[in-house]
């Protein structure tokens, strides 16, 4: 079995294509809550059913998308032709979600659902595609992990260029900071289209995916139960949506634990988010060097570890300690990134697992529920947030009282989201690890068999 590298070209073009969809998942993560309830004037609860509703249509859209592209046909391959066409709509349903129209809380919130919409269809035609040219980019159990180590440093780079130049620039604007979203969303919008341009043009995919005739196979629906059979995939997506939903939380909640409770103003808020930011960017390198040698599982079980540590120390932070803050921003990149890493590199395994069962290739049946999850942690962690402060009382910003004292029971509510209840998604998540039956022994004897059937793509396309 070749085990040929890919080259570092291809490397770098497929990683540069992961950067609009982290800047959209940075900016949205960090930001998003508080601006339509602080600054578009949105209640909690509101803006929670924007995020809930737009999921009900991704539960449709995302694996639909997954398995238009399986049955795709081109002479530029079966994925790189949707980064091509749906790159312009991505950057331009980003930037409309930060506009402010003159309109009443109802106008405002159909406006917003459809732009959630839309963005995420965009986000789907994007990123569907793209998560699954890992599988067809390179056949080798650690030179996946490597690829994946690749596209989440971009990923976690762009999201941190994103996060805290977002902030630095809508902070320019503090007597107007609907402008201020406005001029920074428009650079980002070009930020994120560009990236896709560069993987199209920089990667290529292999023969058996170019030359693929659409097989005659189960529908979209069937196939769905057929990846549902999948005990590694049923593990995965469990390990992707507890680790996604638990730095969501972190997330969503964080600018407006630093704002209300630590009482950080958005300039050093936006240096908080580089500390996290980047150290979830040196660590994705380590943990990918370290998985080497102590597997997928291992390095999971530490850097989630670290994780779970910084989360239950944010939440007996008291108001004032700065320092202690960014400590602890540091220790949490060090667990974010294996939630970044682990579970992407993971599911190229169980797709070859799949191919080995059902002598078919469906990366994007499986990608698209995949793309579904990493969504989906994020819109629930939005509307569960979102509620939880509209019951707990918490007080809308306006222009007048632009930091409104807020009740110890919406104080309470936030650092109990941020702290112990994510704490708490992630050590659930240790559960399916255990469980998961891919290990690097497993992975070579799947190749072996799928070798003997002939039914393998080759190792690498460069």
């Amino acid at each position: 079995m070749s085990t040929t590298r890919l080259s570092t070209k291809t490397k770098l073009a497929y990683g540069a294509g992961d950067l609009g969809a982290a800047i959209v998942t940075a900016i949205n993560g960090f930001f998003l809550l508080n601006f339509l309830i602080n600054v578009a004037g949105l209640r909690p609860g509101t803006a929670g059913n924007i995020f809930l509703i737009a999921k009900i249509w991704d539960a449709v859209n995302d694996p639909l998308v997954g398995w238009l592209t399986d049955r795709t046909v081109s002479k530029f391959g079966r994925r790189r032709p949707w980064l091509l066409f749906a790159a312009i709509p991505f950057g331009l349903a980003f930037f409309l979600q930060w506009i402010v129209p003159p309109l009443n809380e109802t106008g405002l919130f159909w406006y917003y659902l459809i732009i959630a919409l839309l963005l995420d269809t965009a986000f789907t035609a994007i990123n569907v595609p793209y998560a699954a040219l890992t599988a067809e980019l390179t056949q080798d159990y650690d030179e996946r992990t490597r690829l994946s180590s690749v596209r989440m440093s971009f990923s976690i780079l762009g999201g941190v260029l994103a996060a805290f130049f977002h902030g630095i620039i809508v902070s320019l604007y503090p007597q107007d900071p609907r402008l201020g979203y406005t001029i920074s969303a428009a650079i980002w919008a070009f930020a994120i289209a560009a990236p896709c341009f560069i993987t199209f043009f920089g990667t290529r995919e292999p023969d058996f995916a170019v030359n693929a005739k659409v097989e005659e196979g189960p529908g979209m629906l069937e196939g769905l139960k057929i990846v549902f059979r999948n005990r590694a995939f049923v593990l995965v997506t469990i390990i992707y949506l507890l680790s996604w939903l638990a730095i969501q939380f972190a997330q969503n909640n964080l600018q407006i634990f630093t704002k209300d409770w630590i009482k950080l103003d958005m300039s050093v808020f936006s240096f908080l988010l580089l500390a996290i930011q980047f150290s979830s960017f040196i660590w994705v390198l380590i943990w990918a060097k370290v998985s080497d040698r102590i597997g997928k599982k291992n390095i999971y079980y530490l850097g989630a570890g670290f994780f779970v540590f910084a989360l239950l120390g944010l939440f007996f932070l008291q108001p004032g300690q700065t320092v202690l803050t960014f400590i602890l921003a540091a220790v949490a990149g060090i667990g974010i990134s294996v939630g970044y890493l682990v579970p992407w590199s993971m599911i190229p395994d169980v797709v070859e697992l799949d191919q080995l069962e059902t002598g078919q290739r469906r990366e994007g049946v499986y990608y698209g529920f995949f793309v579904f999850l990493q969504k989906m942690g994020l819109a629930l962690g939005l509307f569960i947030s979102g509620w939880a402060l509209e019951l707990s009382g918490y007080i809308n910003a306006t222009p007048d009282v632009p930091n409104p004292a807020q009740p110890a029971s919406a104080l309470l509510t936030i650092r109990f989201l941020i702290g112990p209840v994510s704490a708490v998604i992630v050590l659930l998540s240790f559960i399916a690890v255990w469980a998961y039956p891919i290990t690097r022994e497993k992975h070579a004897e799947i190749r072996r068999k799928l070798e003997m059937k002939g039914n393998l793509g080759p190792s690498s396309s460069d």
